[in-house]
């Protein structure tokens, strides 16, 4: 055997026996959510496989508590962020990767800065203001602020739009298309690898987004999945297999985006490259 094909192997042999280390927590959920007892959860040794199989844990747990009305609050919370953001960090990525006008390049970098503002800093005068709007207890703090763009998708699709040929917004202007049109109908387009990336991360990040919810969300009805599960948690702390099954639920859906996206995420951020 070469030493080429022995070395491959080794990093074949390397990776799967890390996928099973960190695939077996979730292993280890999902075989907690199907056992019908306590005490086929803790014997020792450990029974990775159910003796018996409870799916109607699932159905249970659904009717314990209004999950139907946490994803309600869920997507729309990450439907319309990510919209929110998409639409206004397109713009200002292509107004700072295309329009030339003074101060652009110092605006950009002042932007770009405000990555390193670290969130805590600004919770404090961001709960004043939503407070004195009658925002607290509604969803609108969770999604209105993704209209005004994100710092990190503004980078990387700035990234992308200059990759693309000055010669096409020179043609379009010649032909007569706006400045408006030229976004919309040529590089926003164009940057459909880029925006699909976006819109994965974004919406991953609005889905499981705890702090946020747990801030200005006080009355029950207005609960996101992982706030309702974080409640569930206290009302049914000793229930294991009750609260693995509601954790699979919560998960689930992110699980499927990001293997479903994970090629495209991959795809977006090389294509976008670090042109400056």
């Amino acid at each position: 055997m070469k030493r080429s094909s022995i070395k491959l192997l080794v990093l074949y042999i390397a990776l799967i026996s890390l996928s099973v280390v960190f695939l077996m927590p979730f292993l280890w959920m999902v075989t907690t959510a199907l056992k019908g007892s306590e005490d086929e959860i803790f014997t020792y040794p450990p029974d990775i496989i159910p003796k018996s199989f409870h799916f109607e844990n699932f159905k249970r747990v659904w009717e314990l508590y209004p999950w139907l009305t946490f994803l309600n609050n869920t997507l729309i919370i990450a439907v319309l962020s990510t919209v929110g953001v998409v639409i206004s960090s397109s713009m200002a990525a292509f107004a700072f990767a295309v329009l030339r006008f003074r101060g652009r390049d110092k605006l950009f970098i002042l932007v770009i800065s405000t990555m390193m503002i670290p969130y805590y800093t600004t919770l404090i005068p961001q709960y004043i203001l939503f407070a004195k709007l009658g925002w607290i207890d509604t969803l609108k703090p969770l999604w209105v602020p993704a209209f005004f763009g994100s710092a990190y998708f503004i980078f990387l699709l700035r990234q992308f739009f200059k990759s693309i040929p000055v010669e096409l917004y020179e043609a379009a202007r010649i032909d007569g298309a706006s400045i408006f049109q030229t976004f919309y109908k040529i590089y926003f387009p164009l940057a459909r690898p880029a925006v699909i990336t976006v819109i994965i991360l974004h919406f991953m990040a609005a889905w499981s987004d705890f702090f946020g919810p747990l801030i200005y969300l006080q009355s029950e009805e207005k609960y996101t999945l992982v706030l309702g599960l974080n409640s569930f948690r206290g009302m049914y702390y000793t229930s294991w297999h009750y609260l693995m099954a509601a954790t699979i639920m919560v998960v689930t859906p992110m699980i499927v985006v990001f293997l479903i996206g994970q090629k495209k995420i991959i795809g977006g951020i090389t294509i976008s490259g670090m042109k400056s």
